[in-house]
């Protein structure tokens, strides 16, 4: 993977000042034939405050360790590979700068919860993706509808949903919620943002398929209102706010 490095301005001074900190990771190396595979590691280093939580760990795989693994590709908050659990919260190591954590205090990084750790900071997303699917997360039109010119919304039918359009799958909503870390099962916050989005576009018409889903045993139902989704969205999704207005929906339609 390449690395890219951000440009640094010298002009401004807080580019130049470094200071040291303690970064301890949790590290798993499936590997190890003697020894705990699940371990705890320190790495003292020297940050600037504006660097990000990626450039320590990019730091530590240059110089220190090369073995840590972790995932990460456009570095800007987009993609949402980096999602991890920095400091017992939920956040992108590429928008987390070092000045934001405590100052004095080690900074402590493990992968996100709930979801089968492949080595170190990397997670098997394929459970997240599996309930990703399983509601239908793209545009169903009217069978056998091909329009010759593309399907115009108003702006108000545009912001019916315009939010639950945000998410980038980091998984950092799903993996933040207690009733995912109890039970895998649960399709979790994102694939419910995932359905909104859907569900209230007045293109699609498989909003009653999606909401079968979601009124099962494993969909909004079990949501307890703990607004742990909604702080650990990168993108201030209403996460929390986006299930309810699922829910009512769901009720709505059975009435």
């Amino acid at each position: 993977m390449a690395i890219i490095r951000r440009p640094v301005n010298p002009s401004n001074p807080a580019n130049s000042v470094t200071i040291p900190v303690v970064v301890k990771i949790r590290r798993f190396q499936p590997e190890r034939t003697s020894g705990k595979r699940a371990y705890w590691q320190n790495f003292n280093l020297t940050l600037r405050p504006t660097d990000r939580i990626l450039d320590a760990l990019i730091k530590i795989k240059d110089d220190y360790d090369g073995s840590l693994t972790f995932r990460y590709s456009c570095g800007h908050g987009i993609c949402g590979s980096d999602a991890l659990r920095i400091n017992g919260r939920n956040r992108l190591a590429c928008q987390t700068l070092i000045r934001e954590l405590p100052p004095g205090k080690p900074i402590t990084i493990e992968p996100i919860k709930g979801l089968p750790v492949l080595k170190d900071l990397v997670v098997d997303q394929e459970p997240f993706f599996a309930a990703f699917r399983e509601v239908l997360p793209y545009l169903v039109p009217t069978p056998g509808d091909t329009p010759s010119r593309e399907r115009l919304q108003t702006p108000a039918q545009v912001a019916r949903y315009a939010e639950s359009t945000k998410c980038i799958l980091c998984a950092a909503c799903t993996t933040s919620c207690p009733v995912f870390w109890v039970d895998g099962k649960y399709l979790g916050p994102a694939a419910i943002v995932a359905a909104h989005r859907f569900i209230f576009d007045s293109r699609d018409t498989a909003g009653d398929e999606r909401l079968a889903v979601l009124n099962g045993r494993q969909g909004v139902w079990r949501c307890r209102t703990v607004y742990n989704c909604t702080e650990a969205c990168p993108r201030d999704i209403p996460v929390t706010a986006t299930i309810a207005e699922v829910k009512r929906e769901a009720i709505g339609r059975a009435i």
